[in-house]
């Protein structure tokens, strides 16, 4: 259930027509009254003797006991209250209910406080209603409507469990403003699939993301093709900045600006500026070699050495200190919009949706304390500057590995926040980690099928002693680990670790040692994407010999009975 105070108004009739009017888009059927003030108030809906101007005159009526002087500018109060699009339909006895139960809250008419102010509420669809009142008491003092958008929200919460419906996280006020229905109904007419806030919010995020200061910021803006209005002090310092999509326009044919702060908390200009201020020195300056410029090896290196700075992050958020820990996590969204900008198609959308969700959980009311989240600032720079990966190859299996960490980091914040009663930003990270398993299991399969069959075409020597090495460095998991379809994955990756002067055995037990297996659905894939970072071996060797093709026999294959058999259980998390 969502209860939203509208902006307070002057024309308690000019609301009452749009109430009971059919709506912008004619989606208003049936409007009526489901509770008052008194319980008598005349219904325009279904009264055919009673009037808009009647019942206005009758909400209106207590203004007439104060001086003129001594009235609200803005007397309507107006609150929407509207439930999910899976919850029950409500009868109009209980939308009544929540109406009173609602304007009690807010402090607009409580029975056991005395007299308050004269209200209705108007049902004009199944899954909502409207509550419009005038803010002058029938005693004629003005009600305390402190916090009251705090009190209905509270309210709502119990009326969700009271009733049944479905139960919304408790918000803490960082989160972005929602796109209005104005906004929405804007973007299905133009037949876009999010609002243009949202568009916005995205597109200076990817923006944002790495970027070293105000001149690359803002030329990522126009690259992306926004318009853009800085705003300066007398001084010439920018104070802020406002961006707009060309064709978003208002009825004058104006483009439609939003400033960084509407768009998100965290996109305000002095909030952006304190990701840069942990780099000084200035832009540009040839002392500063804080934000390398230069991406070796192209987008699988910065793939890679974004895995690792994942990694470490995972480290942090777990041991470290919230105010460093927040600025991980707000990190973290950096690089997962980095990573979906410059994603392959097949991945494209999941990586999109990943980043989109954990924005929310990238805020929170612990300040983040920039500069030690300079690895992962860095590993988001070095990937916007690699470039688009191609959905094969080395760039597409570095692609798994990276999203394979990311899954990890996510998973982390989200405890993190679990653990500090962030509701909202828990449960975004839980939705972004479910967007990243998919975009894993897409982007996983070609190069872990290569490794597969490599493995399967081990000689049985071999395999046999890459079985004795799971069980000898992971005595806890090594039963499951050989169970699962991706062993043969793994012994292929530690026989190619072997090849190259490895010890496999202590490899292994550094890798696992690393935690977060417990939340894998496979953890031999983890452990094959750790081992190849660890130990530097390609991420795809499709195209490339591999380096322990002298131990694999093409024409020969191990007897069955060493791999599971159909049916065996898969390790889930």
């Amino acid at each position: 259930m969502i209860p939203r105070i509208q902006k307070r108004g002057q024309r308690t009739l000019g609301l009452l027509y749009y109430l009971y009017g059919p709506g912008k888009y004619e989606e208003h059927t049936d409007p009526h009254l489901v509770a008052s003030w008194d319980g008598n108030a005349p219904d325009p809906g279904r009264d055919q003797s009673a009037t808009l101007k009647q019942l206005q005159q009758l909400l209106d009526q207590p203004l007439a006991n104060i001086d003129a002087a001594e009235r609200p500018k803005k007397h309507v109060w107006h609150l929407s209250v509207r439930n999910a699009a899976e919850d029950r339909i409500l009868s109009d006895e209980e939308w009544g209910d929540i109406a009173r139960r609602m304007v009690a809250a807010a402090g607009i008419d409580d029975p056991d406080q005395g007299p308050g102010c004269r209200w209705a509420a108007v049902r004009h669809a199944d899954d909502h209603i409207h509550i419009v009142a005038t803010l002058v008491r029938e005693d004629g003092y003005k009600p305390d409507l402190d916090h009251d958008a705090a009190r209905v929200q509270a309210q709502a919460r119990l009326l969700e469990a009271e009733l049944g419906l479905r139960r919304l996280n408790k918000g803490d006020g960082t989160a972005a403003q929602r796109p209005t229905s104005a906004e929405r109904h804007k973007a299905a007419r133009q037949g876009r699939e999010r609002t243009a806030r949202e568009e916005l919010r995205e597109t200076v995020r990817r923006a944002v993301a790495g970027a070293a200061g105000e001149q690359e910021f803002f030329d990522r803006l126009a690259a992306a093709g926004l318009l853009i209005r800085k705003r300066a002090a007398p001084s010439g310092d920018l104070l802020g900045y406002k961006v707009a999509l060309p064709e978003d326009r208002n009825k004058d044919g104006e483009p439609v600006f939003y400033p960084g702060a509407r768009l998100a908390p965290d996109l305000s200009l002095p909030r952006i500026r304190e990701r840069w201020s942990a780099y000084a020195p200035a832009e540009n300056s040839p002392a500063s070699g804080a934000i390398s410029r230069t991406v070796p090896g192209g987008p699988a290196g910065a793939r890679r050495r974004a895995a690792s700075a994942a990694w470490q992050a995972v480290l942090v958020i777990e041991d470290g200190q919230d105010a460093v820990a927040a600025a991980h996590i707000a990190a973290a969204g950096e690089v997962l919009d980095a990573l979906a900008k410059t994603s392959a198609a097949h991945t494209r959308h999941e990586l999109r949706e990943a980043a989109y969700a954990f924005e929310r959980a990238s805020r929170s009311h612990v300040r983040a304390v920039r500069g030690e989240d300079r690895a992962l600032r860095q590993a988001a720079r070095d990937l916007v500057q690699g470039g688009p990966a191609l959905g094969r190859g080395e760039d597409g299996a570095t692609t798994a590995m990276v999203i394979d960490m990311l899954f990890f980091l996510v998973t982390v914040a989200g405890h993190w926040h679990a653990k500090k009663g962030h509701a909202q930003q828990a449960a975004a990270a839980r939705q972004a980690a479910e967007h990243l398993r998919a975009a894993y299991q897409t982007a996983a399969a070609q190069p872990l099928g290569v490794l597969h069959q490599r493995g399967r075409r081990l000689r049985r020597p071999l395999l046999d002693r890459q079985t004795s090495v799971v069980r000898e460095a992971l005595p806890g998991l090594a039963e499951r680990v050989l169970a699962e379809p991706g062993w043969y994955a793994l012994a292929v990756t530690l026989a190619d670790a072997e090849a190259v002067g490895h010890n496999p055995a202590a490899l292994l037990a550094d890798a696992a040692g690393r935690r977060e297996l417990g939340t894998a659905e496979s953890v031999s894939d983890v452990l094959v994407w750790r081992l190849r970072r660890n130990a530097d071996l390609p991420a795809d060797t499709s195209g490339t010999m591999p380096v322990a093709s002298a131990a694999e026999a093409p024409a020969q294959r191990a007897p069955e009975r060493m791999h599971p058999q159909p049916g065996a259980r898969r390790g889930r998390g």
